[in-house]
């Protein structure tokens, strides 16, 4: 499916199929461990259809698929962890009324698998988190979010992305560098921290292109950097963005290197460009590789994924990151103890200082809610493979 197509509407706000699988799933399970059992439900708002659904779906999927391994095994403290779901299309001014009616509706005790810089803004702005006392654990964003002490992720941070970036094209004498990024209140900040990460390593940002929020009208930022002939571009943008800007670029004779953050979704590229223009890109992945047991963690996502991953769903490393941040979720219901509630699990998850969850550890510290500072770069082969 092209993903600049337009997606087939539905009413945003919905509970999905998949809700009503863990609906089912729990109320098997209660009668089968008694009336004791008690479900922790999980709340996600996220695109799960339109431009940007593979990434809501697949950290969905990867989320659910640990919950059901979870729940096979006995559940946290003799409860159940169920993931309720609304559908926000992707759209900022969706989100809130979305995570407002899905709190009244299934009265989660935590929020996780968020997506999008303006979604995550305007969620932050309405100060829902602080008047819910509850806490999200885990989202994406192609920018800077501020930290919150309700707001938990399980990645490396942006500024962590793009020093890894710039540090790697220091090192094979590429200095002169592009900049591809999402108008937006926090783009000052990101180019601020990208000025640094690149003058840090002996480099310069020769130009800086943007496109509108929630747009993938590349013409103004594709003729700027054209002009501007850089060695190399780092594109900080969703995979919807960053395919429309590839595809454009490329057509239109661009040869320079392009890296991309860990927003752009693989799967994403690979449904949208042609092989050639596949070949040679680079993605700061944030995740251990989900393709391959490359690690402890990697061995266990592939097993679980065999056993019980959504066949509908490809794997990819959105789902690496959802199944993440269900282990991080997980640990808190465990530390929470018997009777979770909203402000114990976020106390749990402030006691989570250095987590190992197979060769990938996971920490939190006051002012420090990046949770993770592991970043590798992967080279994308003309299929769409992950060559590293």
């Amino acid at each position: 499916m092209n993903p600049s197509a337009a997606a087939t509407p539905v009413r945003p706000w919905t509970v999905s199929s998949p809700v009503l699988r863990a609906g089912a799933l729990f109320a098997v399970l209660a009668l089968a461990g008694g009336a004791q059992a008690a479900p922790i439900v999980v709340g996600q708002v996220a695109p799960l259809s339109g431009l940007k659904a593979s990434d809501g779906r697949g950290y969905s999927a990867g989320m659910q698929m640990y919950f059901n391994h979870v729940n096979k095994a006995g559940g946290i403290n003799g409860n159940t962890l169920v993931l309720a779901r609304k559908d926000d299309t992707g759209r900022a001014d969706q989100t809130l009324a979305a995570t407002q009616l899905l709190l009244a509706e299934q009265r989660p005790l935590l929020l996780a698998g968020y997506m999008g810089a303006g979604n995550l803004a305007a969620l932050q702005k309405s100060g829902l988190l602080a008047k819910e006392k509850i806490a999200l654990v885990g989202y994406r964003s192609s920018t800077f979010q501020p930290d919150s002490p309700l707001l938990y992720n399980v990645r490396a941070g942006l500024r962590d992305e793009i020093g890894k970036i710039a540090e790697h094209l220091a090192t094979v004498g590429i200095t002169k560098l592009g900049l591809l990024y999402e108008e937006g209140p926090d783009a000052p900040a990101l180019l601020a921290s990208a000025e640094e990460a690149v003058k840090k390593n002996g480099g310069s940002l020769v130009a800086k292109g943007s496109y509108e929020m929630d747009t993938l009208r590349m013409e103004n930022a594709n003729k700027l950097l054209q002009a501007a002939k850089p060695q190399a571009i780092i594109l900080i943008t969703s995979g919807a963005a960053a395919s429309a800007f590839i595809e454009k670029y490329r057509l239109e004779g661009g040869t320079a290197r392009l890296f991309a953050s860990s927003d752009v979704d693989l799967e994403q590229l690979a449904k949208r460009l042609a092989e050639e223009h596949m070949q040679g890109i680079s993605i700061a992945q944030v995740t251990p590789n989900p393709y391959r047991a490359s690690s402890k963690l990697s061995k266990e996502f592939r097993e679980v994924q065999a056993k019980s991953g959504d066949p509908d769903v490809p794997v990819s490393y959105a789902m690496m990151e959802g199944y993440i941040a269900a282990k991080v979720i997980a640990e808190a219901a465990r530390r929470a103890g018997a009777k979770p509630t909203r402000e114990n699990l976020a106390a749990a998850l402030d006691s989570i200082d250095s987590l190992d969850l197979g060769g990938y550890t996971v920490g939190y510290r006051p002012g420090q809610r990046a949770g993770s500072r592991f970043v590798e770069l992967s080279i994308v082969s003309a299929t769409g493979r992950i060559r590293q």
